[in-house]
């Protein structure tokens, strides 16, 4: 399918390694409840569901951020949980308590029972939202694709929804039953990728993936539960789309970066735990770096958002061969005053600017 050309490919350059003239921006969780005109499309769909299974409503969710704000990249509108909802276990959304399944996975029979499902059957309508928000965009901007990884979506399923206790029941299945958590994870980790191919084959022209709850994991556990599918994940997508940049997000994981870049990522995802400054030097110039501003920020005054944007790329400086993406260290919250964007993105376009680039770039 012919889509148009870009206009603004200053994200996937610097995905690639390049140190681009300003770092890009665009925001976790940017077409989210923070915005006026989403809470009035979605009232519009009826549910939360209904908003993502509907390919029109989410390409306008999508491009309401785009349309507001001087963003770099799009991000398709959608929902970790997907997958899960496709192998029958009933997502839905309970006011005030996030996202809840009609059944939870609880025994062997249960990870057994899951269905054998063809992605492009059972979650088509995310591969027909991707096609429509690329012809809508019309090259204004890259589009990212996204899945949760196996783990954090293990995670709900196991727990039957959000938790109030980090994932404890979970966390129990990698001590207790490490080979039925193994299995699961095996199961996933193929949907993960047959589901981040469609996006690609449907437009997708950059992949995040989302390890919310990696960083719940011990120390010894992250490698066998997380890391290992995400690198297989990556090495999949990489091999057979290799034009289309993968970005590791891993939430709480600033103690293993060095061993997420193993995954060999084009770009790793930091929360706000990690200065940037303290990446660069740990990982070197051959990974774009994104992130990694805490949301909360973005509740405070316009005055604490510029000084915080400045620092944070005070902190960037003197290093001049690593790629950069800004973004936050994790969602936006539903309680950012939509103006505050606005300033937050003309702090990071000014203290972003940058006065010499290398000439070289350092490709994944």
């Amino acid at each position: 399918m012919a889509f148009a050309p870009l206009q603004n490919d200053l994200f996937l350059r610097s995905l690639r390694g390049e140190v681009t003239e300003r770092s890009p921006a665009w925001l976790m969780r940017q077409a989210g409840r923070y915005l006026p005109e989403y809470n009035a499309t979605r009232a519009k769909a009826g549910d939360f569901m209904r908003l993502c299974k509907t390919p029109e409503l989410a390409c306008e969710v999508t491009l309401q951020p785009i349309d507001r704000y001087p963003l770099d990249a799009a991000i398709l509108f959608s929902d970790i949980l997907t997958i899960p909802d496709a192998l029958g276990l009933g997502l839905h959304f309970v006011q005030g308590e996030g996202p809840r399944f009609a059944r939870a996975i609880e025994h062997e029979a249960d990870v057994a029972a899951l269905p054998t499902i063809d992605v492009e059957e059972s979650l088509g309508y995310v591969a027909q939202a991707v096609t429509t928000i690329r012809h809508a965009l019309g090259g204004r901007v890259p589009l990212i694709g996204f899945s949760g990884s196996p783990w954090t979506l293990a995670c709900y399923m196991v727990t039957g929804g959000s938790s109030g206790d980090d994932f404890l029941k979970a966390r129990n299945w990698v001590y207790q039953r490490p080979d039925l958590m193994l299995s699961l994870i095996g199961r996933l980790e193929a949907l993960v990728i047959d589901y981040c191919t469609m996006q690609i084959r449907a437009g997708a022209q950059a992949i995040q993936l989302f390890d919310s709850w990696g960083g719940l994991l011990a120390h010894g556990s992250f490698e066998r539960f997380s890391l290992a599918s995400l690198r297989r994940i990556t090495a999949a997508l990489q091999n057979a789309h290799p034009d289309v940049p993968v970005i590791v997000f891993v939430k709480g994981g600033g103690g293993w970066l060095e061993r997420i870049a193993s995954t060999r990522a084009q770009a790793l995802g930091l929360d706000w735990s990690v200065p940037l400054s303290e990446a660069a030097t740990r990982l070197g110039p051959g990974v774009c770096l994104q992130g990694n501003l805490d949301p909360a920020v973005l509740l405070s005054r316009p005055e604490a958002i510029e000084a915080e944007v400045r620092r944070l790329f005070e902190d960037l400086r003197g290093f001049n061969e690593t790629a950069h993406v800004f973004n936050l260290g994790h969602g936006i919250s539903q309680f950012t005053p939509p103006e505050h964007v606005a300033v937050l993105l003309e702090a990071v376009a000014q203290a972003s600017q940058r006065r010499s680039l290398p000439q070289t770039t350092h490709p994944r």
